[in-house]
């Protein structure tokens, strides 16, 4: 038994009406302050609820059993106990903490509500090829690390949130070679997988192959980052790809020290700002709350509105892609207008939701927009990676006798009002003006146009002199609190390429809006002048119904466009999030042998439980659930074959499932099953050690 082994907590539920504390066995080597600072964050959490006591009992090396005794009435959160001994202890000390800005706030508190969905979790995806010295490559990243305290960062635990920032972090660079799996199944594992902004490090690298020795038959390595909205922007990810260009070329050791100015000194920037006249612009500028918000404009009679998927869930995506040409005249003309391409894109979502209300008037509409959150008057924001990028609530009145230039330029003289307040927040903004202001809710929409430093040019010049050539980057998308976002972007040779990314359990699909506005985009840089009116536009958009004029994916060509090129299925075409509640890796061997339930935690892949799996040696069937069950009967029933099994339960996995886990046990205890054990330990463990721990409660149940 040695200090750096691996904790494991069984958490048993007891003897029915099962209304006492659980008990835990706990395996491996103790530290009796952990074990109280443990449970002193689960009292910090609960300060007006009741007082817990706890009796420890040895028996033997590495084994001891933990007896709960409640002060006053309560539920005791033992998964969370489970999960903060099982969590090794930070590599680093915290060295500082930082106050989270109200953005900040927010977005966590939506992940937070949200849990297992991989909510505000945003991808970033490259192409390298040529040589890949796998060694230097971490050796950079560490050394980003290293000089980025956004990257040494991590929401604290507490009544109130905080960021602290540690002075040591590990790079995670995974490695997966060619052979391993394609890389739409690459892309996909890692988004399930997801990421804790509570535990240091907010971002991941993936690669898969590379290697010193390059071969013209090799598929190209690619490269996929992972970060948390609540901590990185995709801004800070193009500037931190830059950073690691310098650090790759610098034999992997970033010159310099850390980067000042950072998050902390944004902080206090924020803290001195006067709030009231963003408080006058936004209460004064913001519509009644009967504007039109529909994040689903209509579509003719032809074409009938999608409806909801029947208990669908997930995301979908649609993309509509404008030719390089194309795309240069839709700059060109909005230009011509005092817009930018942006703008275009903004006046042609407000025309659809105009269209949608039906209205022959003057009417105002509203949606959101994102800002970069840098063009403040902060020094060095520009180079600050952190989370900055905020939706903003845009209001635009369309009236159909007004010029299609008169809309685009209220568009473009609103955004310019809004600049000054980007360090704003929406959540401020709600509670200065109730509901008047557009909120990520069931009639959101979102509208954004990526932006990206400057400056990788001539990186990228210096990597093709040592044989590497690297393709641009590519945002993923990543789910947001909007049921339906618009995110532009330009393609490597230049094209437009618009994603749609909609609720599933709102839309069965969304194309019919895709082709009006890439119909939109394409034709009215064609026809409208300054004299062309709204109601004009609307229609030449009602006569040419399904005419596109631009490539678009749809969720019907997922599948295809996935098998036919898997870079393209993962950066923009449809793609449905729909997945079972229970995964069977491997089926039961005998009938009525029981079943044993692996609960997935962040920061776990999914080979892992295929490993474990294939280790476990016991009769019963292996299942990794699909997505944590809902509170009440629904949920139950997604559970009730694994209760219906009629052998035993048992639910296991590693460090950072035991809140889903034990609320599981709750769960089937109160519509009148048996709860499981629950067999919970650290990441480092070996699949062939959970395995035999698993086997082992499954053994002691039955």
């Amino acid at each position: 038994m040695f200090p750096n082994e691996p904790m494991t907590v069984v958490v048993d539920p007891g003897e029915p009406p099962y209304d006492a504390p659980p008990f835990l066995e706990l395996r491996g080597p103790l530290d009796t302050r952990r074990l109280e600072a443990a449970l002193d964050r689960i009292a910090a959490r609960r300060p007006d609820g009741p007082a817990w006591q706890h009796r420890l009992r040895p028996h033997g090396p590495g084994l001891h059993t933990l007896r709960l005794t409640m002060g006053a009435p309560g539920e005791f959160p033992a998964g969370l106990l489970a999960d903060l001994l099982t969590d090794p202890p930070p590599a680093g000390r915290s060295v500082r903490a930082v106050a989270p800005s109200p953005l900040q706030r927010e977005l966590l508190a939506d992940a937070d509500a949200h849990p297992g969905t991989g909510r505000q979790v945003e991808q970033l995806s490259w192409v390298w090829r040529g040589p890949l010295d796998l060694e230097r490559f971490t050796a950079a990243w560490q050394s980003l690390v290293d000089r980025e305290s956004a990257l040494r960062s991590a929401f604290g635990d507490g009544p109130e949130p905080r960021i602290v920032v540690h002075d040591r972090v590990r790079a995670e660079v995974l490695r997966l070679p060619h052979s391993a799996e394609d890389w739409a199944a690459v892309v996909e594992h890692d988004r399930r997988r997801g990421l804790d902004p509570r535990r240091p490090g907010p971002l991941r690298v993936t690669v898969l192959g590379g290697g010193p020795a390059v071969s013209v038959t090799a598929p190209p390595t690619r490269i996929l980052l992972t970060y948390h909205h609540a901590l990185l922007d995709d801004w800070s990810a193009h500037l931190l790809l830059r950073e690691f260009y310098r650090a790759y070329l610098a034999d992997g050791t970033l010159p310099g020290g850390e980067r000042r100015p950072d998050m902390g000194d944004y902080a206090r920037w924020l803290a001195h700002q006067d709030i009231e006249p963003a408080r006058a612009f936004w209460t004064d500028a913001t519509p009644p709350s009967d504007a039109t918000d529909s994040p689903l404009p209509a579509v003719p009679a032809s074409a009938p509105v999608p409806d909801p998927v029947p208990g669908g869930t997930g995301t979908g995506r649609t993309w509509l892609r404008l030719t390089a040409a194309q795309t240069a005249r839709l700059a060109a003309w909005a230009a011509g207008w005092g817009s930018t391409e942006s703008g275009a894109l903004q006046a042609v979502w407000a025309l659809l939701l105009y269209r949608a209300a039906g209205s022959a008037t003057a009417e105002p509409v509203r949606f959101s927009v994102t800002v970069s959150g840098r063009g403040i008057l902060f020094e060095g924001a520009e180079r600050l990676p952190g989370a900055l990028r905020n939706p903003l609530p845009m209001s635009v009145v369309v009236d159909p006798r007004a010029s299609v230039p008169e809309l685009l330029a209220l568009l473009r003289d609103r955004t310019l009002d809004m600049a000054a307040y980007e360090w704003v927040s929406a959540g401020q903004i709600r509670t200065w003006t109730g509901d008047r202001a557009e909120a990520p809710g069931p009639a959101g929409s979102l509208v954004a146009f990526e932006g990206r430093p400057d400056g990788q040019d001539g990186l990228t010049r210096e990597l093709a002199a040592q044989g590497i050539r690297v393709e641009p980057p590519e945002t993923l998308g990543a789910r947001t609190a909007f049921p339906v976002a618009l995110v532009a972007h330009h393609d490597g040779d230049g094209g437009l390429v618009v994603t749609v990314s909609y609720d599933r359990t709102r839309f069965a699909g969304i194309g019919g809006v895709l082709e009006h506005a890439a119909f939109l985009l394409n034709e009215l840089p064609r026809v409208a002048g300054d004299s062309t009116t709204v109601a004009e536009v609307l229609e030449l958009l009602a006569d040419a119904d399904g005419d596109a004029g631009a490539d678009i994916g749809t969720d019907a060509d997922a599948d295809a466009a996935a098998e036919a090129a898997p870079a393209a299925a993962v950066d923009g075409t449809a793609d449905d999030d729909d997945a079972p509640a229970l995964i069977t890796l491997r089926p039961a061997r005998t009938p009525g042998a029981g079943a044993v339930c692996l609960v997935p935690s962040h920061g776990t892949p999914r080979f892992r439980y295929d490993l474990l799996a294939r280790s476990y040696r016991g009769p019963e069937a292996l299942v990794l659930l699909g997505s944590p069950p809902d509170d009440g009967r629904a949920g139950y029933e997604m559970l009730r074959p694994l209760v219906d099994e009629g052998g035993p339960l048992v639910l296991g996995g590693f460090s950072g499932c035991g809140v889903v886990a034990y609320g599981i046990t709750r769960l089937i205890a109160a519509n009148g099953g048996r709860p499981p054990l629950i067999v919970l330990t650290g990441a480092a463990t070996s699949a062939d050690d959970l395995a035999r721990l698993l086997e082992s409660a499954a053994e002691r149940t039955g």
